[in-house]
């Protein structure tokens, strides 16, 4: 049954060129083709990136990151409170208001100290800056020789200056030993990400992050195994061009180097925007959608590599949206203060408040004086800040 499932995977007819043949991309009189098994390989090297990276973060970015500068805030923990630490582990960070009065009563608190005993949940449940730093610096360190080992990989080869290039005598092109390295160690990476998003800090597009390294690992996976390596390594050095520029922005902003992080970014986002929304769909695009069938009909593997192209292409288009309210913010207040995918950290309320808070409930019933809305928190309050 396996057999013959993957005898129907790899139908000729649906992944390469009309009148080609896997047998012809077989290793033969010295030349090297691409086989997907070749990409096995990347899952025990992805854990081995894991383990690299454990130890980058320890030995190198904690290290970095406190000889920059870069220090946690102090949070206040919150008291030990089953009832409310039980809401928040299985009902959400953000109970409603009407639940809030609830839970103020079973715990005979009133509303406001209910309020900060889960701002300072959430708080606690927030990564550190010095966590964020680590992350960014390992990310750093690896788009950054990526990037510059593929530009020395790729800056003698023919189709890195003129795309149309891919596609000559496509699909029986040579894999190249220093080619394939670098796509099995880009291969790894993404994989060690996917290993690593359930614990690593979850922003606000972290759907986007989870079909970004998706597609990513289907489209290198892909392009290894249908020899579409040419045009594969060029939006991997495409992409690479920009993203250890954003890392190093990171890391002067959570260093707060403001000067440095501003500057940073100016030249992420002219860079992003260029390959992103410019160079991809004008050179990549358009050599896949109409370079590649010049001299051959499309087929089944011709659409499925454009539609994971175009679903990247759309992936570009949200985070340059993200960008462009960054700058909105950069252009208004004239520093980039934070990245807007994460979240911010809750301050607590003022010092005084604590003076004001009502005594606890009696008979677990709310006392008649106490704020029942939040717009009567911030007329008790004056300048409490918004949850």
């Amino acid at each position: 049954m396996w057999s013959s499932l993957n005898e129907w995977l790899w139908q000729d007819r649906l992944w390469l060129p009309p009148n080609n043949s896997w047998a012809e991309l077989e290793d033969r009189d010295g030349l090297v083709y691409a086989h997907p098994q070749d990409l096995l390989a990347a899952l025990p090297l992805a854990l081995v990136l894991v383990a690299m990276r454990f130890t980058f973060e320890r030995l190198v970015g904690l290290p970095l990151s406190r000889w920059l500068g870069v220090r946690d805030q102090a949070r206040r923990l919150v008291k030990p409170n089953a009832t409310l630490e039980k809401h928040f582990l299985m009902e959400g960070w953000r109970p409603k208001e009407p639940q809030m009065a609830v839970l103020a009563a079973k715990c005979g608190l009133t509303l406001r100290q209910t309020q900060r005993w889960f701002r300072r949940r959430r708080n606690q449940e927030r990564p550190c800056l010095t966590k964020k730093f680590c992350e960014a610096s390992w990310r750093f360190v690896f788009y950054l020789c990526s990037f510059f080992g593929g530009l020395s990989i790729l800056y003698h080869e023919s189709w890195l200056w003129k795309p149309a290039m891919c596609w000559e005598n496509y699909p029986k092109q040579p894999l190249k030993p220093a080619l394939y390295c670098w796509y099995l160690l880009e291969l790894s990476f993404y994989i060690s990400l996917l290993i690593r998003l359930p614990f690593d800090i979850r922003r606000k597009d972290f759907k986007e992050q989870v079909a970004h390294h998706l597609v990513t690992i289907t489209l290198i996976t892909f392009s290894y195994s249908a020899n579409l390596l040419r045009i594969g390594s060029l939006v991997l050095l495409l992409h690479d061009s920009a993203d250890y520029v954003l890392e190093a922005c990171k890391m002067f902003n959570y260093a707060h180097q403001q000067r440095v992080c501003n500057s940073l970014f100016i030249v992420f986002s002219l860079v992003f925007f260029y390959t992103r929304l410019v160079l991809f769909p004008t050179q990549i695009l358009y050599t896949t959608y109409y370079e590649s069938i010049a001299h051959s009909g499309p087929f089944f593997g011709y659409y499925f590599f454009n539609s994971l192209l175009l679903l990247l292409q759309l992936l570009h288009v949200f985070w340059s949206y993200l960008i462009l309210r960054m700058i909105r913010s950069f252009v208004k207040k004239g520093q980039m203060e934070k990245d807007i995918r994460s979240d911010v950290e809750e301050l607590d309320s003022s010092e005084g408040e604590a003076a004001q808070d009502h005594p606890q409930l009696k008979n677990g019933t709310a006392p008649t004086d106490g704020p029942r809305s939040r717009a009567a928190v911030w007329l008790a309050n004056g300048h409490m800040s918004a949850m």
